[in-house]
């Protein structure tokens, strides 16, 4: 059923007319601008049983303690501020209102644009709410990235965004991909990025946290969704920021032991850099909805099948929209990544140097290799084999566009681009396509192409069956 989609002071004012909704606002930083909604929506009085700004760390460490982290702008923080406002709204007033009263906090924390505009413009922000009276609270988790160049607008966004969550709550929790959509009513993708979300609670125990995070990729909300080794939802920049991050993209449909080795031989090679260190290096494997290797649609499911593999093997999970290289290197700046190393297999690297898939950019091919190799980012080349001649290709014998030719040894000799020269030659004949195909077949020889945990579970669960004509 298609959704109406309601102004944001028509949603303030539906909640403020809801006499069984209760609630208190606190907002610190930059977000002052969602009690502001409901006041100026009318029948405020009804809904909002205080708010509050504890602008001054002091003040707001006298109320929510001193920050474990030092961040005030942490996931860490707006947990805290949900828990103590929730539970003192309920010791002081529980019992005291109509007993058809469903109490909620808002509350977020927020850095907006600072006056030199050098900082980054981020925020979480929560409701903690009850669905039925005197019950447990449920709770939802969101954090975004405002994009807008003027702090001004920024907080507009903000007020947009809270009446936005708080309205979703109790009428869309039901729903939770209506949910996703409805958060940015009146907004645009422009304006505000949603790269996590997190629901949980007695009402929302069903909903599966990962699965919502690949739809935020796929509404557009976000550029990149990021699940750590164990699976749980985390925002990237908490994993990423100013790490060596080494990145292999692949399809991973499913995994084989040519990708295993591409994971165990980069991090060799990775190890050798006089960069390297252990303690600060993060490595994950990249899944891309917009593939330079897979045309047509998707399945949400399909993608959180590939992640529980890869989970089960020890890795971290990136999903982005990103089609090009050069993107999701862009992107990973945000991060202040130190040092970038992307895996990348020789076919793959063949596809990249076509200009054909530069022709939206005024530079072509160049402005791509441009944003491609910053500084801080190499390429490790992982060998294949070519099946009609069984020569092992690598960047001193692949047919290079002479269009390029001297660029592609402009980054040889400047040593943007290494081979990883101890991969497994007896692997590099693997292709995930290949595999699928031999499931289908029924031909058991398949299980001896991909590891053994991988092909465990691709029997318990039947995976790639469907695909089978």
């Amino acid at each position: 059923m298609e959704r109406t989609e309601l102004t944001p002071d028509r949603k303030a004012l539906d909640i403020n007319l809801n006499s069984t909704i209760y609630g208190s606002f606190a907002e610190i930083g930059g977000g002052q601008e969602v009690a502001r909604f409901f006041f100026r929506a009318g029948g405020a009085s009804g809904t909002i049983a205080k708010t509050m700004s504890a602008y001054d760390m002091v003040f707001s460490n006298s109320v929510y303690g001193q920050s474990e982290s030092g961040r005030y702008v942490s996931k860490e923080r707006l947990i805290k501020m949900l828990d103590i406002e929730f539970a003192g709204m309920v010791n002081l007033l529980e019992g005291k209102k109509d007993i058809s009263t469903r109490f909620f906090v808002f509350a977020n924390t927020v850095a907006t644009l600072n006056f030199r505009k050098d900082n980054e413009s981020h925020g979480w922000i929560g409701v903690k709410f009850q669905l039925t009276p005197y019950s447990l609270p449920n709770e939802i988790l969101v954090h975004v990235r405002l994009l807008e160049n003027d702090s001004f607008l920024q907080q507009q966004t903000l007020g947009i965004f809270g009446v936005n969550l708080i309205y979703g709550c109790y009428h869309l929790h039901e729903t939770p991909n209506q949910f996703l959509l409805s958060l940015l009513d009146s907004l645009s993708p422009e304006r505000i990025e949603v790269n996590m979300v997190e629901m949980k609670g007695p009402e929302l125990a069903y909903v599966d946290n990962r699965l919502l995070s690949v739809q935020l990729v796929k509404n557009n909300m976000t550029h990149a969704a990021m699940f750590d080794r164990y699976g749980q939802v985390q925002q990237p920049a908490d994993m990423l920021y100013k790490r060596n991050v080494l990145v292999l993209r692949g399809i991973f449909r499913p995994i084989t032991y040519t990708g295993f080795d591409m994971l165990k031989t980069s991090y060799g090679l990775f190890k050798r850099d006089e960069s390297f260190e252990k303690e600060n290096t993060f490595a994950f494997c990249e899944i891309t909805l917009n593939s330079l290797l897979e045309k047509g649609n998707f399945d949400e499911r399909d993608f959180l099948e590939r992640v529980d593999i890869l989970n089960g093997m020890g890795q971290n999970v990136m999903i982005t929209s990103f089609r090009e290289f050069y993107k999701l290197v862009f992107h990973l700046s945000h991060y202040k990544v130190t040092n970038l190393r992307i895996i990348m297999g020789v076919m793959t690297f063949l596809k990249v140097m076509d200009s054909n898939y530069y022709s939206d950019l005024n530079g072509g091919i160049l402005e791509a290799f441009g944003k491609l190799f910053p500084e801080n980012m190499k390429l490790y080349l992982y060998p294949t084999i070519d099946n009609n001649t069984g020569t092992i290709l690598n960047s001193s014998n692949i047919p290079v566009p002479d269009e390029i030719r001297y660029l592609f040894y402009h980054l040889l000799l400047n040593r943007k681009i290494l081979d990883i020269k101890n991969a497994k030659p007896e692997r590099l004949h693997i292709q995930s396509a290949e595999v699928r195909k031999m499931i289908c077949d029924k031909d058991p020889a398949w299980e001896e192409l991909v590891p053994r945990y991988v092909s465990r579970i691709i029997k318990e669960k039947n995976l790639f069956r469907n695909e089978c004509k």
